[in-house]
């Protein structure tokens, strides 16, 4: 029977000091740092509700979102049927518009800043003769001298000017209707005239806004052409209808929409009731192109990605080189790495994303890379782990930044880090 001597006796290890122990460790704190950073995620979306609450309140007070459906011709007529009166709504058979928007300073409430714009419409165009006589109604049954003209927005108090249309020889004020037929939008009429000397008459008005955040216009003329003018450079147009031609530039844009009747789902007159037409708008977004507490948001959702490639450098360096890293001290480089987030949310709201990123992304770098120096005893890994740590932020920084590529660099990106952890980790021996 062999016995070993004390030189070749096998060194006992417990299971906590071997490497699957520490594997199993540092996977766990990673999981349980995730809780921290489902808070930071909380607070981003807490702020980003606050940034929208505020915009919202200081917008309204200066003009929100602009609604214009109009001119509608408005012609009362006897129904004999019912017996009562009821009214006929007819569409302009030409309406042309040009629309001229001016961005103004920013409305500010502490760190938050809501774009607003001034805006002049002017509107041209005629109406056809009108046809009751293809719904059964008697010419001497419709009340031509009291024809209206109307307006329905919803931003009636920011109006800057009176609104007057010029309609052959006469002029007609536009005045605020009490109630609305639909809630939340508002309507303008003339006083009553008469319309039967006016048939196929020109006419032409302006009318100027205060607004922010968005335009919407109805097409309603049996042929619509709108020209729209702006300094805005970001605009989004996401209405029912796309412009026929648009140019934008660091200067502004300029966009030209051109809408027949046949390209429209809605009929050019109406009897007894007006039909909801706000979902056959064009349209032109105010809006920052780059929202920094999505851009902020995006980056949080890395947050395990980063931790847990940044504790896998540290696990393979201590491998290598046989240092011995404590719980502990990966439990104060995974706080330094969700300070990140906090961090640069805090510098966002008075600054710019890229240079919060850059500062937040910089002063973790440079925390972990001095406290690694008393970890590891020498300067060679810190060195390497400071290099890692910013290729790792600025692959994540390219990645928030791209749109349509973001999938494809993140796949490929994700790859090559792979392959670089399957290299460096080809020879270790894990006994």
């Amino acid at each position: 029977m062999e016995l070993h001597t004390p030189s070749t006796m096998p060194e006992n290890k417990s299971f906590f000091q071997s490497s699957t122990a520490k594997m199993i460790m540092v996977g766990m704190l990673t999981l349980v740092l995730l809780i921290p950073l489902v808070f930071v995620q909380e607070l981003i979306t807490e702020r980003s509700i606050r940034q929208k609450e505020v915009v919202s309140e200081t917008t309204s007070k200066w003009g929100g979102n602009i609604y214009f459906n109009g001119p509608i011709l408005k012609i009362p007529y006897y129904n004999t049927s019912t017996k009562s009166r009821e009214y006929a709504y007819f569409f302009p058979n030409e309406l042309k518009n040009n629309t001229q928007v001016k961005m103004e300073k920013p409305l500010e409430r502490g760190i938050f800043k809501s774009n607003v714009f001034t805006t002049q419409m002017n509107f041209s165009g005629n109406y056809k003769e009108t046809n009751f006589a293809s719904h059964g109604i008697r010419a001497e049954d419709v009340y031509w001298n009291q024809a209206k003209i109307i307006i329905r927005t919803t931003n009636l108090k920011s109006l800057k000017d009176e609104v007057k249309l010029n309609i052959g020889n006469q002029v007609l004020t536009f005045e605020p209707v009490n109630g609305s037929e639909r809630d939340s939008v508002e309507s303008l009429e003339t006083l009553p005239f008469d319309y039967k000397s006016l048939q196929n008459s020109n006419f032409k008005f302006d009318i100027s806004f205060n607004g922010s955040k968005q335009i919407k216009m109805v097409p309603i003329g049996k042929t619509t052409s709108v020209k729209m003018q702006s300094d805005w450079q970001s605009p989004n147009f996401n209405g029912f209808f796309s412009p026929s031609n648009r140019n934008v530039t660091s200067g502004g844009f300029q966009a030209d929409w051109k809408v027949l009747h046949f390209n429209r789902p809605f009929a050019q007159q109406y009897f007894d009731a007006l039909p909801e037409l706000t979902n056959y708008c064009l349209s032109v977004d105010f809006i920052n192109p780059v929202d920094e507490y999505l851009q902020n948001e995006r980056a949080s959702k890395y947050g395990f990605l980063v931790i847990g490639l940044t504790f896998l450098i540290f696990f393979l360096i201590q491998s290598i080189s046989k240092i011995s890293i404590h719980i502990f001290q990966y439990c104060m480089i995974g706080i330094a790495l969700i300070m990140f987030y906090t961090l640069q949310i805090a510098i966002t709201e008075h600054s710019s994303f890229s240079f919060a990123y850059a500062v937040a992304g910089s002063s973790v770098v440079t925390l972990i890379s001095l406290y690694s120096i008393s970890i590891l005893k020498n300067k060679k890994f810190p060195a390497f782990i400071a290099a890692s740590l910013t290729v790792l932020y600025t692959f994540i920084y390219v990645i928030i930044q791209l749109e349509d590529y973001a999938l494809l660099v993140g796949s490929i990106g994700l790859f090559f880090i792979l392959a670089a952890v399957m290299y460096f980790s080809r020879k270790i021996d894990w006994k």
